[in-house]
């Protein structure tokens, strides 16, 4: 699991600009699938075909992007303006490494910070807007930086390698863009091990979707195709377990997957909650419950879709989400995989139910 993740996780895809994800993503599945496509709008799509007659079609959706920035302007000394894409705290910015995605490959950078020895002259509780910074990527001019193969409109991403950290019982990682290439590793596995079992499901869809980040854009194209009976968005989720002051414990690092009762952008349908903590109670597979309406995911995109669809979300705990240093642990990763399994080989069990079937 670790090496698909720093594999992932390394390469440059903000929203809009997932081609070298998407590539990847398809080398790893197309002999795993029984059917893939891209899409007009860059999601990747790969079915496996029912084995049962009688169960109901489940729909998996994981963003393939990141927040990331695009470079707006190339000045005369061959530092480079800069624009947002996605979700940032501008507190965060100062001297952290970038790569840009050029014309001639990936180019590291660094954004630029103001020296300490210039501090008394300046107020050190101004936070600088992202339009006030600047990327130095060792050009002198913009003739410099053009021969580096840079230029408007190219992709950029924090420059943070995916590491091992914690114990020997523990194992973490810390990187940037486990939000949410940690979901597209759990389907990419889901797929490879589908593959070689031998217990019955229905139709699969899993579905690598494209500017999560800016809109659930790539999720609202999805279900009038496809026209699942159940749809699972997996995505990360901010932990509430570090103290700091707004911190209430309610999503614990270690604690097992999330599954999400409501968000800003879903409530889940409690067919889909309700089988999933009975699939996660029959086999034993910590997890919490989460309600945290500071965040939204494809789940929220895809259940007002085409006719609607009962739409769940399983969560993955992450420590400082939209930063280059988020936190997953493996544990939950695996615990999160065992789950999305256990509702696949299990899902005839909600065929022919609705809303009204619930509690």
């Amino acid at each position: 699991m670790y090496q698909l993740l720093k594999e992932l996780c390394e390469k440059v895809g903000p929203s809009g600009f997932e081609q070298d994800i998407q590539r990847y993503i398809i080398e790893q599945i197309k002999d795993y699938a029984d059917d893939y496509h891209v899409d007009p709008l860059g999601n990747v799509i790969a079915k496996v075909s029912s084995t049962q007659k009688g169960f109901p079609s489940v729909l998996f959706a994981a963003h393939s992007d990141e927040i990331g920035f695009i470079v707006k302007k190339i000045e005369p000394n061959g530092t480079l303006r800069f624009e947002k894409v996605g979700g940032f705290d501008d507190r965060i910015l100062l001297a952290q490494p970038v790569v840009i995605k050029s014309n001639n490959g990936y180019i590291h950078g660094v954004i630029g910070a103001l020296s300490v020895h210039y501090m008394k002259w300046d107020d050190p509780n101004r936070t600088d807007s992202h339009r006030e910074l600047y990327i130095d990527i060792g050009a002198r001019s913009i003739e410099d930086a053009m021969e580096m193969g840079i230029e408007v409109g190219q992709p950029i991403s924090y420059g943070s390698e995916l590491k091992l950290i914690g114990s020997e019982k523990h194992h973490r990682v810390v990187g940037k863009a486990l939000d949410d290439r940690a979901g597209c590793a759990l389907m990419i596995k889901l797929l490879q091990d589908i593959k070689k079992s031998e217990r019955d499901h229905g139709d699969i869809y899993c579905a690598f979707t494209v500017q999560e980040e800016v809109g659930l854009r790539g999720a609202s194209v999805l279900t009038p195709s496809l026209k699942p009976d159940f749809a699972i968005a997996v995505d990360t989720t901010p932990t509430s377990d570090t103290y700091d002051v707004l911190m209430k414990g309610t999503r614990v690092l270690g604690d097992g997957p999330c599954i999400k009762i409501a968000d800003k952008s879903l409530i889940s349908h409690p067919l889909v909650t309700e089988h999933l903590k009975k699939a996660a109670k029959r086999n034993n597979i910590p997890h919490q419950l989460e309600v945290f309406m500071g965040i939204g995911t494809d789940g929220g995109a895809i259940h007002m879709t085409s006719t609607g669809v009962s739409t769940g979300v399983i969560s993955i705990p992450s420590r400082y989400t939209h930063s280059p240093v988020e936190v997953v642990d493996l544990a939950d990763m695996e615990n999160s995989l065992q789950l999305i399994k256990e509702f696949t080989y299990t899902i005839n069990e909600l065929a022919g139910k609705s809303f009204v079937d619930t509690i």
